[in-house]
């Protein structure tokens, strides 16, 4: 996987393989507690299926099996959707602090995105590893949208938010829209709740997904364009 920056190498040890975190995890998910949020251990935990959430007071690291993802020709687009899509603009990348402190609104059921992890991703944005799609009303506010990394052919999606109908369905169509043309083969959703599950996200295996990552990171940094 060749990058667009240089970057040190990470100070931490993640349990990589699937028989690894199978080990770490159990039969839960959780696979590892502490270490940071720079640029090089972000990287480094995608790029071995791991992502951070925090878990109370702590940095927590995840691996979930099975994985939810989303194949680029199996994402749902209703009538109405459809529609939907044409009602608003979308850009990618010129809203991205504005669409993750939407994301991160406290208000927000289950909110976990605190000020360190916006810190963070808004390191790996301006690195050119985390993009934003960004979804616009006639009158030019930002009513829906979603973030996430991107690690060659893989866009790691982290969260997503909708002020408007369908605004956050809109970005997630403009971003597999972008990714099929740019090089993307994984878009990965973390878990496939009933929502995403209705839009084409399917659960595939731990063992499944490390193969899907495998390909997508020997792919060309990916070009996410709409």
């Amino acid at each position: 996987m060749q990058l667009p920056v240089r970057l040190p190498p990470c100070s931490w040890q993640f349990p990589c393989s699937v028989e690894e975190q199978e080990r770490a995890a159990g039969t839960g998910e959780l696979v590892g507690l502490g270490a940071d949020l720079s640029p090089s251990t972000l990287v480094a935990a995608y790029s071995c299926g791991i992502f951070p959430m925090p878990a109370g007071n702590r940095l927590a690291w995840w691996a979930p099996d099975p994985r939810g993802v989303l194949p680029l020709d199996g994402l749902v687009v209703s009538r109405s959707l459809r529609r939907s899509c044409q009602r608003y603009r979308v850009s990618v990348d010129t809203a991205f602090g504005e669409v993750l402190a939407a994301c991160a609104d406290p208000s927000r059921p289950g909110g976990w995105i605190t000020r360190q992890v916006q810190a963070a991703y808004m390191g790996l944005h301006r690195l050119g590893l985390a993009h934003s799609v960004e979804v616009f009303s006639d009158g030019e506010q930002l009513v829906g949208g979603l973030y996430g990394v991107a690690l060659g052919g893989l866009f790691a999606g982290e969260s997503m938010f909708h002020l408007a109908r369908d605004a956050s369905k809109v970005a997630l169509v403009a971003l597999v829209e972008g990714l099929a043309g740019g090089g993307g083969s994984l878009l990965d959703v973390q878990w496939a709740t009933p929502h995403l599950s209705s839009l084409g996200v399917v659960e595939v295996s731990r063992r499944r997904y490390h193969e899907l990552l495998a390909e997508a990171l020997e792919r060309p940094q990916l070009s996410l364009g709409v």
